[in-house]
């Protein structure tokens, strides 16, 4: 058995979506999968879902349905035609620097007089400041045209205005109740906008007005826009999704020097780019100009007008990003370690941890703390705020990431009077305060942590969109799902539920064997699996484990072949499972479990011996590197105890008999796995005394023994063949007479011992003057008519479960637990 990391919900259709989804795979030729995913995502109609997987810039709105899109488009004509100096007032994020550069190009073509500016992140900080008000007028500046900035910069624009600069905000974030007084504003999210969609992007409102002023579609600039809208994580429904498909197909023959020099210094093959190649390799390197320095680099690369320039500006960002990496790492590894302090001082005061992870320092740099915030989250699944302080000022700034359930703004509003500022939504915020009020606000929102949240919301909960069967986890349905792309917010990834496999090879990869790939069966058919990080699993996966992964399902390319190939996120072992060394031992037992042990690595559970001698042996044996919590018993010992957990059966020398393991099993609450490490009885006598004494192994360590070789039991023509023997031989002389016929059949002694003895009760032989003999006339009966039989019956198919195949064995070990949970069941009901 092996535990989720998450709670699975895995999503499903009624019998309305799956005739709809039946309609629609039948109308588009899609396979199913993909036609109820589609039903899922809203797109149950042949109209809209044609639209979702085909549309284009028809699909595009008009610019002009935009409130204020008409008085922004009239003004920067005016400034046009008078020949105004305009400035560009842009982000230092990478939705910011995207915007500058799209409103760069638009002026450029329109012939401006213009310049473009984004204040410093650490010297001026987020939006519009007087001081650049001050200098901008000083240049001349009569026109400010923002870009994913201004909506709430009512006072600088105001100022502003007092100068006699005119403002236009284009800007997508929530706006404020009081607007500020612009010459215009475009921003989809304005109450009284009749914009049927309002999840553009800062470069997506840029984008519009740059449609407007040229009155069509600058498609030669969408790769810019897929950029800043995958970076600032927008939903990709709608025009976001038409933006970034165009952008994708843009960007793969693109001859803008920019982007040819950052996908180059990212490893992006440009030819096959796609959505998470922008998140990870692109995004990083443009926001990491903004974090560290000016991002007035980054705009510099992706406005360059020649390849030496783009190329300098790359690296530039390249070793920028690199940095800041490395300043994330320490960052992350001194919080660890403050966090571990006040883990271990809660601990001591007999508190739990803190419900929110609150941490600063001096010499945090603001610029990063968001990065290591979200590493806490995806490791520790609690809101974390991670805040830099000024050693002069004694200010700190930070970030904040959440977890479902907790609304960071809201928590942010109700702590508002030890904050100076603040801002953000439900999933990421940022805040300043002073350090003295750092402890208050932690303690705060501890408290509204543990009222808010109850306590199923501290668990990692990961919504399956499709369970998915091995047949369909095929080349043609993943082609089939790229229909759907590009994936990101709002059209996540499918994210699946392989069920029907079984573990047919394991193995680990990559440096330090930290990844797993899996070969699964299941329905006739293989797919590999890969599991980033999963490589800690492999020893705990046991061959032809029934398994459910959570994952996507991908495309795997090599030498010029392409097949499918299953990216897992999470895996489950639903049963327990049985890792079988019987028939592996080498004869020294010892040395078979400390490579159980290494390979294993730290177990929990409980080490079984057949007898105490074994126990005796394997406690002196101080070279054994049992970890602590692997404890060893009897089986005697093991029924008298009451065990909480026992994730481990190690099972070392052969059981006693299966009725013994059946108990133990049945007292090994949460079991996950059962480890069998003993020979078969042919194994067992070679290398183990058969007479119950101690024998050494080729290192001369003394072992115990295993116990006799235990004979197969004989079958009914087993029985026949002795009885007819015994008709031509009989009458017999009792001295000696089991020897002989030992002799004669060629069988054990103990076996034909125990025949006799069924017959005599049977009452088909006796022993009459120091003679056996054949009884006359005997009644017939069965041989479960005697109890000797039925006994030595019942023993050897206990016997038999102890060597029974491996698939039989695991059969029994689960009924085994299956058995001991309904007993547990009924006494909760008698209890209750």
């Amino acid at each position: 058995m092996i535990r989720s990391k998450t709670r699975w919900t895995v999503a499903s259709l009624d019998s309305d979506g799956e005739a709809r989804a039946e309609a629609l795979a039948s109308s588009l030729g899609l396979p199913p999968l993909v036609a109820k995913l589609l039903v899922q995502r809203g797109f149950d109609e042949l109209g809209s879902a044609s639209q979702f997987l085909y549309g284009g810039l028809e699909c595009l709105h008009d610019p002009f349905q935009l409130k204020g899109m008409a008085e922004a488009v009239e003004r920067i004509k005016l400034a046009q035609s008078r020949n105004e100096r305009v400035r560009i007032y842009g982000d230092y994020d990478c939705d910011g620097v995207s915007s500058t550069t799209l409103m760069t190009y638009l002026f450029q073509r329109l012939e401006l007089n213009f310049d473009s500016y984004i204040p410093h992140r650490m010297l001026e900080g987020y939006g519009l400041n007087n001081q650049a008000i001050d200098r901008a007028a000083q240049l001349g500046v009569t026109l400010i045209v923002t870009v994913d900035t201004g909506i709430s910069a009512a006072l600088e624009i105001a100022y502003a205005a007092s100068l006699g600069i005119d403002v236009i905000v284009t800007d997508h974030h929530e706006p404020p109740h009081e607007l500020p007084a612009a010459l215009a504003i475009i921003n989809p999210k304005q109450e009284d906008c009749a914009y049927p969609f309002k999840g553009l992007a800062g470069v997506g409102v840029a984008f519009k007005l740059a449609q407007a002023l040229l009155g069509s579609p600058p498609l030669e600039w969408t790769d810019v826009a897929a950029l800043g809208t995958i970076a600032d994580l927008m939903p990709l429904t709608d025009e976001n999704r038409i933006l970034v498909k165009l952008g994708l197909e843009q960007l793969r023959t693109t001859e803008k020097p920019g982007f040819q020099a950052l996908a180059e210094v990212a490893g992006i093959q440009l030819s096959t780019v796609n959505a998470t190649d922008i998140a990870f390799g692109m995004a990083p390197r443009i926001n990491a100009a903004g974090r560290l320095e000016h991002a007035e680099g980054a705009v510099r690369l992706l406005a360059a007008a020649n390849h030496e320039s783009a190329a300098a500006a790359a690296l530039t960002l390249d070793r920028l990003n690199k940095e800041r990496q490395l300043i994330v790492e320490n960052i992350l590894q001194e919080a660890q370690l403050q966090w571990s302090e006040k883990c271990e001082a809660a601990k001591r005061s007999g508190r739990p941890a803190p419900p929110v992870i609150v941490l600063a320092a001096e010499g945090w740099n603001p610029g990063v703390v968001g990065i290591v915030a979200s590493k806490f989250v995806e490791k520790e699944y609690k809101p974390t705020l991670i805040l830099g302080i000024d050693a002069d000022s004694g200010m700190c700034k930070g970030s904040a990431r959440s977890i479902a359930g907790f609304d960071l703004h809201a928590a942010l509003t109700e702590c508002d009077e030890f904050l100076d500022h603040y801002g953000g939504h439900q999933a990421a915020a940022g805040m300043s305060l002073h350090r003295d009020q750092l402890a208050v606000f932690e303690e705060r929102l501890g408290h509204l942590a543990d009222d808010w949240l109850e306590a199923d919301d501290w668990i990692p909960k990961t919504i399956v969109d499709l369970a998915c069967r091995m047949d369909e986890a095929t080349l043609h349905v993943r082609e089939q799902l790229a229909q759907l792309e590009p994936f990101g917010v709002g059209n996540a990834s499918p994210k699946l539920l392989l069920q029907g496999a079984a573990v047919a090879d394991r193995r680990t990869m990559g440096k330090e064997n930290k990844h797993l790939k899996l070969s699964l069966s299941g329905e006739g058919k293989l797919l590999d699996a890969v599991g980033f990080g999963f490589g800690s699993l492999a020893d705990r996966l046991s061959g032809g484990a029934p398994v459910e992964l959570v994952g996507e399902l991908a495309i795997n390319e090599w030498n010029g072949q392409r097949k499918a190939q299953f990216l897992m996120q999470d895996i489950r072992v639903a049963q327990v499972q049985l890792f079988d060394h019987r028939f592996g031992v080498d004869g020294d037992l010892f040395a078979s479990l400390r490579k159980l042990i290494e390979e294993a690595g730290m177990m929990d559970g409980a080490l079984l011996v057949p007898t105490p001698a074994w126990q005796e042996a394997a406690a002196e044996l101080g070279k054994l590197p049992l970890p602590k919590q692997l404890r060893i018993y009897t089986y005697e010992q093991f029924a008298r105890e009451n065990i909480v957990c026992c994730p481990n059966l190690v099972l070392f020398g052969k059981p006693p008999n299966s009725v013994k393991l059946g108990d133990a099993l049945r007292n090994a609450p949460g079991l996950e796995a059962v480890y069998a490490l003993y020979g078969a009885p042919k194994q067992a006598a070679a290398s183990m005394n058969r007479k119950g004494t101690a024998s050494r192994s080729s290192q001369g360590r003394e072992q115990p023994a295993a116990g006799n070789e235990e004979p197969a039991f004989p079958s009914r023509e087993k029985f026949g063949q002795l009885y007819q023997t015994l008709r031509r031989v009989c009458p017999i002389a009792e001295d000696g007479h089991k020897e002989r016929l030992s002799i004669m059949m060629g069988w054990p002694l103990e076996k034909i011992h125990f025949m006799l003895r069924v017959f005599e009760e049977l009452e088909l032989v006796n022993l009459q003057e120091q003679r056996l003999q054949l009884v006359a006339n005997p009644v017939k009966r069965e041989l479960t008519h005697s109890s000797v039989y039925r006994d030595e019956l019942r023993q050897s198919e206990a016997e038999q479960i102890l060597f029974a195949a491996e698939g039989e064995l695991l059969a029994w070990i689960t009924k085994q637990q299956k058995d001991s949970s309904i007993n547990s069941m009924k006494k909760g009901a008698v209890v209750s």
